[in-house]
């Protein structure tokens, strides 16, 4: 189940979404503040975000802009009686995703949430991530706790077959053959020299080390 944030402080709107969203097998968390808004998004994960903003205490605009520091992304939908044309642009400037007015029909709020549902699912199969390890396949970026790692193509590659493979012993001529879509030369130690590349970039300055040899039988990635 999807998990949704609705941020509303109308208990009958509120009342209203949160049942239609849990009727369509949303799990729904809600806050009736700004501040407990910030409290919930700063602190949990959610799938979604549905977002008043005319609030008590903080309002959308300003959570949304502390929700993006922390997240980028999280799919928010900004839902609010103010419609003028700078208001709009104030919401998406703010990092909102998508903008919808009051009053709406509940057909329609959740077709946008599903759309960008399905948006965040497409972007997802282009991020790959372990342990504190990300990687965005799309721009060839790697950070490791949050710092860029600089790695040439054929690094990050095996980086990515590594991190598809984890937790599994992985030979060198599986490993050539994957990353390199080549026959693997037992004479030469190409794979080894690769390897021994990828380590001093993503474990030289961290105690944990996640490329271990598996003596006979290549690597494991764990």
């Amino acid at each position: 189940m999807v998990s949704i944030l609705l941020v509303e402080d109308d208990d009958r709107v509120a009342s209203f979404i949160k049942k239609g969203l849990e009727e369509n097998q949303y799990t729904v968390e809600l806050a009736k503040d700004g501040a407990a808004a910030l409290k919930f998004g700063l602190n949990k994960e959610y799938g979604l975000i549905i977002l008043d903003i005319m609030l008590p205490y903080v309002n959308g605009v300003e959570i949304c802009k502390q929700l993006r520091v922390k997240n980028e992304q999280v799919p928010i939908l900004m839902l609010t009686a103010l419609g003028t044309v700078d208001d709009k642009v104030k919401g998406l400037k703010a990092g909102a995703d998508d903008y919808l007015l009051k009053p709406f029909h509940f057909s329609e709020l959740l077709a946008r949430m599903e759309a960008l549902l399905r948006r965040k699912k497409q972007n997802d199969t282009h991020l790959l991530g372990f342990e504190d390890i990300e990687l965005n396949t799309l721009n060839y970026e790697a950070k490791r706790g949050g710092r860029p790692v600089a790695l040439t193509v054929k690094e990050f590659d095996l980086l990515v077959f590594f991190i598809r493979n984890k937790n599994k012993i992985l030979a060198r001529q599986l490993i050539a053959k994957e990353v390199w879509g080549i026959d693997f030369d037992t004479g030469t130690n190409m794979i080894d020299v690769y390897v021994n590349y990828l380590r001093k970039k993503i474990e030289k300055d961290y105690d944990r080390k996640l490329i271990h040899t598996v003596i006979g039988k290549g690597y494991i990635f764990k």
